[in-house]
């Protein structure tokens, strides 16, 4: 199906944590006729297939004959900023029922406060002799991180926030039964005793939707950077058979935090399954690093939109505007890999795909952000483009962007995916 704003609105309820994100990518290859194979066994040459380790997932389609086509990769990040759960989360203070949480990532703490938040992520769970894995969702308003009243204020100008005093959440009152995690794992259908460890987070519990007079904004949670999945994966699925690249969808966790992981952009992930994807289809290691060097690779991650409240914190003369179209990311210092080579094939695509073309450029005299471009450049040897879609109040617990963006960044990469 087309990318439309609805659909970014499915995606992202239906995927609040970066193990839902794989869950809900998977669920929609697997519905296109795609295999996961797991990264222990052995591979087929050909066919349609996707991996997922941990909170990352890669996709692949490997025609017949496709063994020595370069590679287009489309990138983007499952994680964003958010308040997780400590491993010792009980706290009873003043009467209240705490739990302890912390920033994970550049959360925009303020954001998360006096909002109903509920909790996800992944509970690892004694299995016999083993340990299975368990996704775990709550979608109440069981936590709430509570503002001070402005009455107890110094000057009644707030308070500057603690991220260890200050966002730790109430869930009741009293002694009551119980711990948190129990909780947790009970609502999992899981014993307490049988959680070995967990991945916990909390999450906005409104719904992302429509907004505007005319609907043409979307306001949702965690668009920075589920916005880009969902764009890269509906091109990654409708884009056309070539006979000039093979296709590839990457999705990595970890970005807001540097992405040095296990399954990061910064771990072996992308490249290790673009070598495989060489040898299972009978090629060698010359045949791989011959394929490298005619490659691309799209990181996409969301765009800053001028903001029209503090436009003078923007470049001057690069006004970026919401349904705009795809934003084409460009930093001298190399916070984004963009360099005149890849900058083209993202505007040729842009052009194919018949969708507008914005160039950002951050203030020199302000720190400019990341992606995970550079460090897959980096790892890969494969030349690297950073775009995205424009996005007000990045790194927020709610943001807001453009409802015509997500087709026109989905066609866009799509186009990127398979050039003409």
């Amino acid at each position: 199906m087309p990318a439309s704003p609805q659909g970014l609105c499915e995606f992202i309820d239906a995927s609040p944590s970066p193990f839902h994100v794989c869950r809900t990518a998977a669920e929609r290859l697997v519905a296109a006729g795609f295999t996961e194979l797991a990264e222990s066994d052995p591979w087929p040459g050909e066919g349609d297939f996707f991996a997922v380790r941990a909170g990352s997932l890669i996709a692949w389609r490997a025609a017949e004959g496709s063994r020595a086509r370069p590679f287009r990769v489309v990138g983007a990040h499952t994680d964003s900023p958010n308040l997780r759960v400590k491993q010792h989360p009980d706290r009873f203070l003043s009467g209240w029922r705490i739990v302890a949480l912390q920033p994970y990532g550049g959360a925009w703490l303020n954001s998360w406060l006096d909002r109903d938040l509920g909790v996800s992520g992944r509970l690892s769970v004694r299995d016999g002799a083993g340990v299975r894995h368990a996704l775990v969702r709550i979608d109440e308003p069981l936590l709430r991180v509570p503002q001070l009243a402005i009455h107890l204020a110094e000057d009644r100008k707030g308070v500057e926030l603690n991220p260890q005093r200050h966002v730790n959440a109430v869930w009741g009152v009293g002694g009551g039964p119980g711990s948190f995690l129990g909780h947790v794992a009970e609502r999992a259908g899981v014993a307490e005793d049988a959680v070995l460890g967990f991945d916990l987070m909390t999450h906005d519990i409104n719904p992302s939707r429509l907004a505007g007079a005319d609907d043409d904004l979307v306001s949702a949670p965690r668009l920075d950077n589920q916005a880009t999945c969902y764009a890269g994966l509906e091109a990654f699925l409708a884009a056309p058979p070539s006979d000039a690249v093979l296709p590839v969808l990457v999705l990595f966790d970890h970005e807001e935090v540097g992405s040095q992981s296990d399954h990061g952009a910064q771990s072996d992930l992308l490249l290790t399954v673009l070598e495989r994807i060489t040898l299972a289809a009978g090629g060698d290691r010359e045949d791989f690093l011959r394929r490298l060097p005619g490659s691309v690779v799209a990181s996409g991650d969301m765009a800053h939109a001028t903001h029209p409240n503090y436009p003078e914190r923007h470049e001057p003369g690069h006004l970026i505007e919401v349904n705009g179209g795809p934003v084409l990311k460009v930093q001298p210092n190399l916070r984004y890999a963009t360099d005149g080579r890849t900058a083209a094939a993202f505007a040729l695509a842009c052009e194919q795909a018949g969708v507008p073309l914005q160039r950002y450029e951050h203030r020199a005299d302000l720190p400019c952000g990341s992606t995970i471009g550079p460090m897959t450049a980096a790892n890969t040897g494969i030349p690297t483009v950073d775009v995205g879609a424009a996005q007000l109040a990045m790194h927020s617990a709610r943001e807001v962007m453009g409802a015509a963006d997500v087709a026109m960044y989905s066609a866009a990469l799509g186009a990127f995916l398979s050039p003409v």
